[in-house]
C-alpha cells in the first residue's frame, strides 16, 4: 500500500497530536500552538527528508522536540533528563490506574519531570510501545521504563492532592469588554461586533482557514447568522479569558468549543475560533465568568 500523502496524515494525526502536545505544555492553547509548529516543520522537512519508514513515529518526533523547544521559550530552560535508575522494571498496567492517568488535568501532567511526562504521555495516553517511545524521545529502553515508572508512580501521589488552582480573574475593563462582545454576538448584531475590531484584524478558525482583515469576515459572521441556537458565555480556558460555546440544540448544553480573542487599544485584533478543532476540548480547564 503506497504511503498516505503527508497533509492528509496530518489531518488524520491532528486530535492525537493535539493530545501529547497538550498535555507536554499543560495547557489546549499551547499545545494547538505546537501541533501548528510540527506541521510546519514537517511541510518543511518532508521534501528532502527521503522514505519515511514510520511517518507517524516522525511526526510525533517532530512534535516532541516542538514542544521542548516551546517549553525553552516559556522556561527558559527546564531539566529534562532526570537521573533515571536503569534497572527499574515498569510496574504492570491496571484498569483503574489507566483511567486515573488519562483522566490526569493538564497541569498535573506539568508536575512531572519533562522525560516522565512524554514516557506517560506517549505510553499511557496514546498507547505508544516502549521501543516507539524510544524512537521519538531518545534514549534506551530501560531508561524509557525507568521514566514511566517514575511518572505513573508521581501521578498516582498527585492525584491524592487537593486541587488548589486558583479561581481565574479578570481586571474589570477586560471583563467588561469581553462580555459587550458575547453579548452582541448573542443578540446576533454583528454590525455592533464588527464595530469592535481592528480594520487589520486576523481571523484563525483554527484546523480550517485563515483570514486578515474586517473586510473579509462577512462570511465569518453569515454562518454564524444560521445557527440562532448556539449560545456564547463569557469564561476562561486554562486560565485564558476565552468565549464558550454551547448547543441550544443538546438537552445538556454542553461545551462544545471555544473561541480566543487578542486585543489591542480596545479593539479585537485577532480572533481564534476552534469550531473545526474539537479535539481541543479533550483536558481543557474550563471556567464560566461570574
Amino acid at each position: 500500500m503506497p504511503p498516505k500523502p503527508l497533509q492528509q496524515l496530518l489531518g488524520e494525526l491532528r486530535p492525537r497530536l493535539h493530545r501529547y502536545c497538550a498535555r507536554m505544555t499543560g495547557s489546549v492553547i499551547d499545545g494547538e500552538d505546537v501541533v501548528q509548529e510540527t506541521m510546519l516543520k514537517a511541510m518543511e522537512a518532508a521534501p528532502t527528508a527521503g522514505p519515511i519508514a514510520n511517518p507517524e513515529g516522525w511526526l510525533f518526533r517532530i512534535a516532541h522536540h516542538a514542544a521542548l523547544d516551546f517549553l525553552r521559550r516559556r522556561m527558559r530552560e527546564e531539566t529534562h533528563h532526570s537521573n533515571e535508575d536503569l534497572e527499574m522494571i515498569a510496574a504492570a498496567r491496571n484498569p483503574v490506574e489507566d483511567r486515573l492517568i488519562v483522566a490526569a488535568s493538564l497541569s498535573t501532567f506539568m508536575r512531572l519531570p519533562v522525560s516522565q511526562r512524554s514516557s506517560v504521555i506517549l505510553s499511557d495516553v496514546l498507547g505508544h510501545s516502549l521501543r516507539e517511545i524510544c524512537d521519538i524521545v531518545g534514549g534506551s529502553v530501560p531508561a524509557a521504563k525507568a521514566a514511566l515508572q517514575r511518572g505513573r508512580l508521581r501521578l498516582r501521589a498527585l492525584a491524592e492532592e487537593a486541587n488548589d488552582t486558583p479561581v481565574p480573574a479578570l481586571a474589570e475593563p477586560e471583563r467588561t469588554r469581553l462580555k459587550t462582545y458575547v453579548e452582541r454576538f448573542n443578540a446576533h448584531d454583528f454590525d455592533a461586533v464588527r464595530a469592535m475590531l481592528a480594520e487589520d484584524v486576523r481571523l484563525d478558525i483554527v484546523n480550517r482557514v485563515r483570514l486578515d482583515g474586517k473586510k473579509r469576515m462577512a462570511p465569518y459572521f453569515g454562518n454564524y447568522a444560521t445557527r440562532p441556537h448556539w449560545r456564547f458565555v463569557p469564561g476562561f480556558v486554562d486560565q485564558h479569558p476565552a468565549i464558550l460555546v454551547h448547543d441550544g440544540d443538546d438537552p445538556d448544553e454542553r461545551l462544545k468549543y471555544f473561541i480566543l480573542l487578542d486585543w489591542a487599544d480596545g479593539q479585537v485584533v485577532g480572533i481564534r475560533d476552534f469550531v473545526f478543532a474539537r479535539y481541543a476540548m479533550e483536558g481543557a480547564e474550563l471556567a464560566a465568568m461570574d
